[in-house]
């Protein structure tokens, strides 16, 4: 039976994949839709991550496919009511990247909230910023606003809290007497109470079309002018121009994304050149112990249930 890849994975998974599949592992594929469609024809499993766009189109060129491993949580770059349609299996990594994800999310708030890490050149070049960035804060006291409340997010919370910050959340899929909020002593908000409660705000919710554009310039107007946000979750909930137009005003202190409406991010991008910003290429799942976890979990239940098909 054959297996597909069409983005990176680590090579031990895909080395015990090849142990009882035909593997074919190419992570330049998710470029070349040509020779993917055609490598598909006679493959019942198809490994992504989320470049790859497994739509209609895609599935109609896989006639045998019976599952999909997605390298992450993410599904919003797959058809799943499709999938369901055609009786395939979609294998998401659950969990697997939760613990990269919340350490990236609390790194760049302490970055962003203390503003002293992005002054190396100047510093040696022979400037000496010291008054300026000596007005950076500290994270302890602070409020974090999670908008969303899931595994990451409750990990986030975990670790803010060890830091000594305060951590609200807004979760409207999470009910209100559900054990994860007195479990962990987050308090409940609803998302507006939240944006004007929270000195940082961590997105994570997926992409759907209830959270496209949620924080548009209405919602960012209503955080305060000195928190700083985070979104890790998917580009589309942030509405890129109006996150920019706030930073260059002023009405935001700080930001970080590592998701974007378009990926890569365009040249022309209203994010260009916008101060106290920090843009990263859709890592914060991937480090090289999420990568190992994350494939091998893959790796684990492709495998198994393509051995229980045959």
């Amino acid at each position: 039976m054959k297996i597909v890849i069409t983005e990176f994975m680590d090579l031990a998974a895909v080395d015990t994949l090849r142990s009882g599949f035909t593997v074919v592992y190419d992570p330049a594929l998710v470029d070349r839709s040509g020779d993917l469609l055609g490598l598909l024809a006679d493959a019942p499993a198809l490994i992504v991550r989320n470049r790859t766009q497994v739509n209609r189109e895609l599935l109609a060129a896989a006639p045998r496919l019976r599952v999909v491993g997605r390298l992450g949580v993410g599904l919003d770059n797959i058809d799943v009511q499709a999938c369901q349609a055609r009786g395939i299996e979609v294998i998401p990594a659950t969990g697997a990247n939760a613990l990269a994800v919340a350490e990236y999310v609390i790194a760049t708030v302490m970055t962003l909230l203390r503003g002293a890490y992005l002054s190396s050149v100047e510093v040696a070049k022979g400037k000496w910023p010291r008054q300026q960035l000596s007005e950076g804060r500290e994270t302890a006291g602070r409020t974090l606003g999670l908008v969303g409340f899931g595994g990451i997010g409750q990990l986030a919370a975990k670790l803010a809290q060890a830091l000594g910050m305060r951590v609200v959340a807004y979760d409207p899929l999470l009910a209100a007497d559900a054990p994860a909020w007195k479990d962990s002593g987050v308090m409940r908000r609803e998302l507006d109470e939240l944006l004007a409660e929270s000195d940082a705000v961590s997105l994570h919710v997926p992409l759907t079309e209830r959270t496209r554009g949620l924080m548009d310039a209405a919602r960012i107007g209503r955080m305060k002018p000195e928190a700083v946000l985070v979104n890790t979750a998917r580009g589309g909930i942030v509405d890129e121009t109006a996150l920019a137009e706030a930073l260059r005003s002023g009405k935001l202190a700080g930001a970080a994304l590592d998701v974007f409406t378009h990926e890569p991010l365009p040249v022309d991008s209203p994010l260009a050149a916008v101060p106290n910003l920090i843009l990263t290429p859709h890592i914060g799942g991937v480090t090289r112990e999420s990568n190992t976890r994350v494939s091998t979990m893959i790796a684990e239940r492709v495998a198994s249930f393509l051995r229980a098909k045959a």
